[in-house]
């Protein structure tokens, strides 16, 4: 990745704070983005973009390729005149400030956006409608697939709320012909829900138009937009449901194996995704054809590209379908460099990001440098007393050990607790040693944790971060802000809690902007 030496924050839209329920891509984005450019950064990292199912997962969506509509801005359509002002009043039990309760947004926003699409067919001016008709056509290859799906799925799930089966997911649930996308059902299926598939197209219209004004801005701004996706998706998903002989699954829409990690870091009885795994022999026969059009359609939304997980194109853990743990699972080669290849061929040198953090191999890391792309550096990894203690201070996630400037390092990741609840939770002779570390000397635990209760451990960090030879350095919003774990954005292997963290109005701090750019400037990253 030849780019120049840059920073930048770590948020996802939907922490933004001001709007009603759950952060927009409206104001509130753009006045963020006003903040980085004063804060002299130019890097925004998101997490992935696609509408959330069951567990709200950014990291699980029913579309690899489409839009959250909970992202969208009512205030925006109504100044566009897309959406009549007294269908957005907000219900009584949506709140602008605190964390997202996403089961309420979806059932107070979803039919306000379905009356917005309607309103907009029947009173759109001609130019939007054209520009309407535009994206359709040019989203054709993604788009229609998932209206359709959508509209199935949408069917399907108010009938198993009723009927209650034991798994309402499409291949479960849905009847054989639909189940197996078979032309002649969809066809069917189209002519007697034509209304609703194009509204579903209508709100993905909605939310490209507003992320592409929001994406000009920023990048007006000099600002680029990471963009994030994970290797595997959803099982519930347009892109399984459409694409099934590119994922092994059984005849009838079953999978054989499933996603997940060995035991690790996190977990220690490893991760249990449940993702349908690829064929990656048929996916080769295509000449990589989807993975392709989904890498071409991040672009068309981000500027930067980070794919979590990609120690499995090299291997990927397969765990049979049914298991209750990922204890059981088996290393399966990948596609490897071959997959790479064929996207620079066909899409030219990109810049992409490889999330090569946990089990991580001499052929992962040979796969990594071979396709170019830079590795992640956590600094919340580099301090373990027993590592310490066996190797000294030689954790090659500390910065003082990278041996190349090709990589990006984050203070924590989404998956990590904030810095200052880690630093609370350290342990006597951790944040000792930590202190020790950033202090140059001995540092007995009770100075050390009036460090971490001052600020200004955290503040040690940031600035160990941007300060390191890494070509980007990204902080967590949380961490700026200096947020302890109740802003936490994700515990894996967890579910009920997590996506849920926002911003509150007036934390974005001028003093925390100046410091930032200071900070940018001394250590060359404002380039």
């Amino acid at each position: 990745m030849n780019i120049s030496r840059k920073s930048g924050v770590l948020l996802h839209p939907t922490s933004l704070p001001g709007t009603y329920g759950i952060g927009t891509i409206g104001k509130a984005a753009y006045q963020f983005v006003d903040w980085l450019k004063d804060a002299g950064q130019s890097l925004w990292q998101i997490l992935p973009l696609g509408p959330t199912g069951y567990g709200d997962s950014p990291y699980a969506s029913f579309s690899t390729f489409a839009g959250n509509p909970l992202l969208i801005d009512l205030d925006l359509l109504v100044e566009k005149g897309w959406c009549d002002k007294k269908t957005i009043a907000p219900a009584e039990y949506i709140k602008k400030t605190g964390n997202v309760d996403f089961g309420a947004v979806v059932w107070w926003k979803t039919p306000i956006l379905k009356k917005a699409a309607l309103y907009f067919l029947e009173n759109a001016n001609k130019e939007d409608k054209k520009s309407y008709k535009d994206f359709c056509k040019e989203k054709s290859s993604w788009l229609d697939m998932f209206a359709i799906f959508m509209s199935i799925k949408n069917f399907y799930d108010a009938k198993a709320e009723q009927e209650k089966p034991a798994n309402s997911i499409w291949y479960c649930y849905w009847p054989k012909g639909l189940a197996g996308c078979q032309k002649e059902e969809l066809e069917e299926w189209k002519k007697e829900h034509n209304e609703e598939i194009e509204v579903y197209k209508v709100i993905q219209f909605f939310f490209e138009s507003q992320w592409q004004a929001l994406k000009k801005y920023a990048n007006d701004a000099g600002i680029k937009i990471i963009g994030d996706i994970p290797i595997f998706v959803a099982p519930d998903s347009a892109d399984v449901w459409s694409n099934q002989k590119f994922f092994q699954l059984d005849k009838d829409g079953h999978p054989s194996c499933v996603a997940g990690v060995p035991p690790d870091y996190f977990s220690a009885d490893g991760q249990l995704w449940g993702n349908p795994l690829y064929d990656w022999d048929s996916l080769k026969e295509s000449g990589y054809s989807w993975w392709i059009a989904r890498i071409k359609r991040i672009f068309e939304l981000t500027d930067i590209l980070r794919i979590d997980h990609f120690r499995g194109f090299e291997a990927y853990w397969a765990v049979p379908a049914g298991e209750k743990t990922a204890m059981n699972g088996k290393w399966v080669k990948g596609p490897g460099i071959d997959l790479f290849k064929a996207i620079k061929k066909k899409l030219g040198d990109l810049p992409i990001i490889a999330e090569d953090l946990g089990v991580i191999t001499d052929e992962v890391k040979e796969l990594r440098d071979k396709a170019g792309l830079p590795g992640m550096k956590v600094l919340e990894f580099a301090y373990s007393v027993d590592e310490v203690k066996q190797n000294g201070m030689v954790n090659y996630f500390m910065p003082h050990m990278y041996d190349t400037n090709n990589c990006v390092v984050y203070t924590g990741t989404h998956d990590n607790d904030t810095l200052q609840g880690w630093l609370e939770n350290c342990g006597d002779e951790q944040i000792a040693m930590i202190a020790s570390y950033f202090e140059g000397k001995k540092i007995e635990p009770v100075k050390a944790k009036a460090l971490v209760k001052s600020g200004q451990l955290r503040k040690d960090f940031i600035k160990s971060a941007l300060s390191s030879i890494a070509v980007f350095a990204v902080i967590p919003m949380q961490d700026i802000i200096g947020l302890g774990n109740e802003a936490r954005m994700n515990t894996p292997s967890t579910t009920g809690a997590n996506w849920a963290w926002r911003m509150q109005t007036g934390q974005l701090k001028t003093k925390a902007a100046e410091e930032l750019k200071f900070l940018a400037a001394l250590y060359g990253r404002n380039l």
